[in-house]
């Protein structure tokens, strides 16, 4: 158990949060949430012991075995990857460190040999011998092949160091797992794999993550930082969600009789709690919203910006046609004769390894980049708008917001301008802000900003949701499930895949392409059974 009692920070005159009391028990997991910046893994560094708070204290039972995924992939570069993801049961590590340099004293002693034996007791009962065999399961479960195994972290991609150091947080049975961001950079079946191991962990878990399916689906209860201000609560992401905008358009009726409201909240929480269980912890988690009281559901005072796109005009039959494409880039071909034709009510995600590969298609469906061979064509009904995943150059000019804007707007008025910016969560003075300053989510929202304006009927998105905020993607979630036009998707968010996308292209490491007409999960079930 963590009891964290009266807990503050504060960095000179800025308070992060303050008063903050919690405990996290055993059998479930906490997923943390919370505005770019509101304080999420600062919150898993106090934990851990890593920084030090202002005020309170954070408690955890002694010889309890606390785990951290670690952000340094550098950090191992001189350990093989096996001894890499040992290190993850410290006194499993230390014990077999100790004994295997008492064996090789070539002056051995009788006190050694007493010292020897005790080691050999303690490492068995830490599960040494079995300790290689688990790390190894659990490196393959990640994906990372046997031949990889003895390797140094060194000759690693940065993606496979990610599993390594995953599968270190992980190893040996640690009583409390605090995990930051653990699917960055992670395929579809190793995110299947740490789902599994998570719904089965009987420890505690802390993960922050802006993965929507992934806290729904390992998460009991969400920790909520909210302006200064962190709640816990019973449920996953989707219950927190749909309850705390419940919530707030009851209170935003003023003359909403009390017993109604409650009535209402109560309807909520009973339709919810008859969702299908798929797991121990999503069992558990309905037991504890079954017992939840109105007054224990969130309120929160987060902003949605506000994402919907309404094209000029309805397309026609015909869509787009792509025949034969094949480009290389600096050697390497990317893509081998890929074909497919988009039909009207086609809403399709592009996923596979090879980003770039998908990352060079869109550029070429948007009449940037020419393929070496094959060719495409867009029907004559179509208008696209497309989002490049590497957007920089949009924001080179010396513009402020409205300036910016009006590029893209057919009415110019600087009223119309602004009330746009505001409902993209740009008021006040921010409107005058030069575009070359701004954060990577601000510009994300001026180019989504840009796309609706456009009035197009195909999107074209290349990693949209990269820097956005958790309110930002189920805004954008939500504008996409309302349009009701042709899409193309490229994104690592599960959620919005599954809930936009009624068929998926996969792009394969030879450089051609898997068309199935199928959901996302759909398609992840169907991976895993081998089809």
């Amino acid at each position: 158990m963590i009891t964290v009692n009266n807990l503050g920070l504060h960095y000179g005159s800025h308070k992060l949060f303050d008063k903050v009391d919690l405990q996290f028990t055993p059998g479930n997991c906490y997923g943390i949430i919370g505005a770019n910046g509101a304080g999420k893994s600062t919150l898993l560094k106090l934990i851990s012991g890593e920084i030090e708070s202002t005020s309170g204290s954070v408690f955890i039972a002694p010889n309890t075995r606390l785990s951290v995924l670690k952000q340094n992939q550098e950090l191992y570069n001189d350990y093989s990857v096996l001894e890499t993801v040992l290190m993850g049961n410290g006194p499993l590590y230390a014990c077999g460190k100790e004994k295997d340099a008492l064996y090789e004293k070539e002056d051995f002693s009788d006190e050694d040999g007493l010292r020897a034996a005790e080691l050999e007791d303690l490492f068995a009962e830490l599960g040494g011998w079995e300790a290689e065999s688990e790390a190894a399961q659990m490196l393959s479960g990640l994906g990372l092949p046997v031949d990889l195994h003895d390797k140094q972290m060194s000759e690693l991609t940065g993606r496979q160091k990610v599993k390594v150091l995953l599968a270190q947080a992980l190893f040996g049975r640690p009583d409390i797992i605090l995990l930051d961001e653990p699917t960055n950079n992670l395929d579809i079946d190793s995110v299947v794999w740490l789902e599994e191991f998570l719904l089965d962990y009987p420890g505690t878990v802390l993960v922050v993550s802006h993965d929507r399916y992934f806290l729904n689906t390992v998460c009991t209860h969400i920790v909520d930082i909210d302006y200064g201000k962190i709640k816990l609560y019973v449920g996953n992401y989707d219950f927190w969600y749909e309850s705390s905008q419940l919530i707030q358009r009851l209170l935003r009726d003023q003359n909403k009789k009390n017993e109604d409201k409650i009535k209402a909240l109560q309807d909520f929480i009973q339709r919810f709690s008859a969702n299908k269980s798929k797991s121990r912890q999503a069992t558990s988690r309905k037991k504890l919203i079954d017992k939840l009281t109105v007054e224990e559901l969130p309120a929160s005072s987060r902003r949605y910006p506000w994402v919907g796109f309404e094209p000029k005009r309805e397309t026609g039959k015909d869509i787009l046609t792509v025949d034969g494409i094949s480009k290389t880039v600096d050697g390497v071909e990317l893509l081998n004769n890929v074909s497919f034709i988009l039909s009207k009510d086609d809403k399709v995600a592009f996923i596979g390894d090879n980003e770039l590969a998908i990352t060079t298609l869109f550029q070429i469906l948007a009449g940037e980049v020419e393929p070496d061979k094959g060719e495409y064509k867009w029907g004559v009904t179509t208008t696209q708008t497309y989002f490049p995943r590497d957007h920089g150059s949009y924001f080179e000019d010396n513009f402020d917001l409205i300036e910016w804007m009006r590029q893209f707007s057919d009415d110019k008025r600087e009223s119309f301008v602004r009330q746009f910016l505001g409902r993209m969560l740009f008021s006040g003075d921010d409107v005058y802000k030069q575009v070359s300053v701004l954060s990577g989510g601000e510009k994300v929202r001026c180019m989504l900003s840009k796309m609706m304006l456009s009035g197009a009927n195909v999107l074209l998105l290349d990693q949209p949701t990269n820097h956005l905020d958790m309110e930002s993607i189920a805004a954008l979630n939500n504008g996409l499930e309302a349009f009701n036009e042709p899409i193309l998707l490229a994104t690592h968010d599960h959620q919005m895949i599954q809930t936009v996308a009624n068929r998926i292209i996969e792009f394969l490491p030879d450089g051609q392409i898997r068309d199935r007409r199928m959901t996302y999960d759909e398609y992840v079930a169907a991976r895993r059974e081998g089809k």
